[in-house]
This record gives C-alpha cells, sequence and structure tokens, in this order.
C-alpha cells in the first residue's frame, strides 16, 4: 500500500506544480477578468418587440357548382344550341354504381372483348374495378358513355349551365400508365 500511496503523492504533486505553473500568468488572468467585467457592466440592449400577428381570414368558396377551370372549354355558340334543345338528365333513371364517384376519381385500367362487344375496365378510388361498355353511365355528372376504345372511354356528361338549363359536356377516361 505505502508503494501506490507514494506515486499517487507523486502524481499530486507533479499536478500542484503545473497548476502554479499555469497561474502565474497573472497578465493575462487580469486581462480576462477585465473583458468579463466590461461585458457584464454593458447597458442592456434593446430587444425588438414581436411581429404583430395578422388573423386569419375565412374564404367561403361559391364556385363549386360552376365549370372547373381545367376543363376544356366549352363553344359557346354550341352551348346555346344545346341549351335550346332541351337537355337535362334523366332523373327518373337508376343510378349505376360508377356515379357515386366523380370522373377525375376514376381510372382506365384496361379491356376485354366478348362476343364482339368491347368493355372497359374501370378502377375507382376503393380499388374496386367495374366492367362498362356504351350506354352506362359514371360520374356525377350523368355521364353517358358513348364509345370504348383500347386506350380511353369516351362520354357525354350534361351539366348545369348556371342559368338553370343543362348542357352537355365531352368527358374522357384514359387508360392508367403503368
Amino acid at each position: 500500500m505505502s508503494k501506490h500511496y507514494s506515486q499517487m503523492l507523486q502524481v499530486l504533486s507533479l499536478l500542484g506544480t503545473l497548476l502554479v505553473t499555469a497561474c502565474s500568468g497573472e497578465l493575462r488572468m487580469l486581462e480576462t477578468q477585465d473583458y468579463v467585467r466590461s461585458v457584464v457592466n454593458r447597458p442592456p440592449g434593446k430587444i425588438e418587440p414581436p411581429p404583430e400577428f395578422m388573423s386569419f381570414v375565412n374564404f367561403t368558396y361559391s364556385a363549386a357548382s360552376l365549370r372547373s377551370p381545367f376543363d376544356v372549354p366549352l363553344d359557346a355558340a354550341a352551348a346555346q344550341r344545346q341549351l335550346n334543345s332541351q337537355v337535362k338528365p334523366d332523373e327518373n333513371r337508376p343510378k349505376e354504381y360508377l356515379e357515386g364517384y366523380p370522373v377525375g376519381d376514376l381510372v382506365m385500367v384496361g379491356t376485354l372483348t366478348r362476343n364482339g362487344q368491347m368493355w372497359g375496365l374501370i378502377k375507382d378510388i376503393t380499388n374496386n374495378i367495374s366492367r362498362v361498355t356504351v350506354g352506362n353511365y359514371m360520374g356525377r355528372n350523368h355521364g353517358r358513355i358513348t364509345q370504348v376504345a383500347e386506350t380511353q372511354i369516351d362520354l357525354m356528361e350534361i351539366v348545369p349551365a348556371g342559368d338553370g338549363g343543362w348542357i352537355e359536356r365531352p368527358q374522357s377516361v384514359v387508360m392508367a400508365e403503368q
């Protein structure tokens, strides 16, 4: 134990010598203390006030029943001719399954031919696949299918004209890219 004790004393004396040597630079210590005092004694700075909070203005969208700005524009003369022809949807017709979804949520995923008749395969947002052909309806705007091709299904929608009448609008559902 005495050997261990003597080694401990040697280490402590070496540390003490280093400490005294390091502290002998009293000039540097005084400079550091003066700097700290000058920083502490500075007058406090002014804190900028926080930015003024801008309140949120609620917006009510009131153009939901109007034509989407992303649809192909209609020819005004053709729209007037259709309006005069008393175009209107058949409200007494039983609704088909795909009329519960907007056309934009429907995707064509393929075709099949049975007994010479071409059928389109449509996937809705719930990943159900439905079989459609010419004469079926899909979409929320009374869209009647007019043609089924290999890469797209064409339909004619009946939409409100905005003045109480109805107009026909062509629409297509294209084959999904794989």
